[in-house]
C-alpha cells in the first residue's frame, strides 16, 4: 500500500514496485489522477491487480475509515508506504479544525498506520516506510502539545520551518513507533528522499514552470528519491532494521535532528497525538 502515488515520488515508486512484480494498492484523493495511475500501472504490471482506495488523508476521519477498508479487504499487507505530503505556503484549516499541513504530513499517516497495524502484524514479516525530509532540520524547536494544535496564520517565508516541523514529527513518530512494534514482525523506518522536482510545492506561484525547467535540466529527478523508498520497502538488507532514518545518498543512516532526538520528547509527541485524536473522535 502506498499513499501519494498519483504524482511525484509516489508515482515513480509505485511504477517501480509494479515492474518488480508486486501487487500495488494506492490511497488517492483524486479519482481522475487515480484512473491515470491505474492505466500506467496496468501497462507495467500486465495482469497484476491494482487496487485503489479513495480518501483525503488530510482528514483523520477518512484516514481511519480507509485504513479499516484496506485491513478488511486484504488478507495480508506486506508493506505500507506513507508518502503523501504537502507544503502549504499559507495556513489552511481542515474541516476538522487541524492545520492542513500537519494533518496531511503527520496526523493522517499516523491514523492510517494505527488502523492497519493489526493487519501488518498479522502479515509478519511486514514493513512500514515513512517519507520524511531533510527539511526537518529547519525545525529549531518542538513543543508537541502546542505544535499539534498550531493553526495561526503564517507567511510563505515561515512555511519552511513549519513544513520541516511536520517532517521532524514524522521521524520522531517513526522512532517511537519502532519501540511499540516487535521488529521480528513489523519494522518501521523513514527516509530523506532528497530534493525532488515534484508537485509538493504546487501552491507556489510559478511552480509548474520551475518544475519544467528542473526536469529539462535533470535536476531533482524523482527516480532517485523514489529509489530509497523502494529500497526500504523491499531490500532484504533492511528486513531486520527498525527505527532508522536513512538518506537518499546510499541509504546512509541519519540521526533525527536534535529538537526531536530524545526518546522522551518522541514519547511526548506520541502521547499528545493519541490524546488529540481521542478528543477529536469524542467530539
Amino acid at each position: 500500500m502506498i499513499t501519494g502515488a498519483t504524482s511525484g515520488l509516489g508515482r515513480v515508486a509505485a511504477l517501480d514496485l509494479a515492474d518488480r512484480g508486486y501487487r500495488v494498492g494506492v490511497v488517492a484523493r483524486s479519482r481522475i489522477k487515480a484512473d491515470a495511475l491505474v492505466a500506467e500501472l496496468t501497462a507495467v504490471a500486465g495482469d497484476m491487480q491494482v487496487d485503489v482506495f479513495h480518501a483525503d488523508l488530510g482528514l483523520v476521519s477518512q484516514a481511519h475509515r480507509v485504513g479499516e477498508e484496506i485491513a478488511a479487504y486484504y488478507p495480508r499487507v506486506d508493506v505500507l508506504v506513507n508518502n503523501a505530503g504537502l507544503h502549504a505556503f499559507s495556513q489552511r484549516i481542515t474541516t476538522e479544525g487541524f492545520a492542513e499541513m500537519t494533518a496531511v504530513n503527520y496526523l493522517g499517516p499516523f491514523v492510517l498506520t494505527q488502523a492497519l497495524t493489526s493487519r501488518l502484524l498479522a502479515s509478519a514479516p511486514s514493513r512500514i516506510v515513512n517519507v520524511a525530509s531533510e527539511a526537518s532540520r529547519q525545525a529549531k524547536a518542538i513543543a508537541p502539545a502546542e505544535d499539534l494544535r498550531h493553526v495561526a496564520p503564517y507567511t510563505r517565508r515561515e512555511s519552511m520551518s513549519l513544513y520541516g516541523r511536520t517532517k521532524l514529527m514524522t521521524i520522531m513518530w517513526t522512532q517511537e513507533l519502532a519501540r511499540h512494534l516487535d521488529p521480528a514482525k513489523t519494522t518501521v523506518n523513514c527516509c530523506d528522499p532528497g530534493f525532488n522536482a515534484t508537485g509538493l510545492g504546487r501552491d507556489l506561484p510559478g511552480s509548474r514552470i520551475l518544475q519544467g525547467v528542473l526536469n529539462t535540466l535533470h535536476v531533482g529527478d524523482p527516480r532517485k528519491g523514489a529509489g530509497i523508498i523502494v529500497r526500504l520497502a523491499t531490500d532484504p538488507a533492511f528486513a531486520h532494521t527498525s527505527g532508522g532514518y536513512f538518506s537518499v545518498r546510499d541509504a546512509k543512516p541519519l540521526e533525527c535532528p536534535e529538537p526531536g532526538r530524545d526518546p522522551r520528547i518522541q514519547k511526548e509527541l506520541w502521547d499528545e497525538t493519541v490524546t488529540l485524536l481521542a478528543a477529536h473522535a469524542a467530539d
